[in-house]
């Protein structure tokens, strides 16, 4: 027996498994995939996780793009510089991919 799903997504269908580039609309920072650049528009969390984001360079409408990812922690390049963050920090970074 064989099951299949699909997803919609910001209008575009996805099926399990097969997730693209061609995602559009604001998702977290995590999803996106490897040398994808993107947009940063807000940050969600506590004041105290969006102050440590924002003093790393992650603030609203700068450009970032995903290096790397290894062991739980994603390597990003924020304003000319390389961060690295745990993967469940980056689901707190909203983001358009460009």
């Amino acid at each position: 027996m064989s099951i299949s799903h699909s997803i919609n997504i910001s209008g575009t269908n996805v099926n399990s498994g097969t997730a693209k580039s061609v995602i559009s609309g604001t998702l977290p920072l995590s999803l996106v995939n490897n040398s994808d650049k993107a947009i940063v528009r807000a940050i969600r969390g506590k004041d105290e996780t969006k102050r440590f984001l924002e003093n790393l360079g992650f603030v609203v409408g700068e450009e970032v793009c995903i290096i790397s990812e290894m062991a739980g922690n994603v390597i990003i390049n924020v304003k000319g510089t390389r961060v690295a963050i745990s993967k469940a920090m980056t689901s707190r970074i909203m983001v358009d991919v460009i």
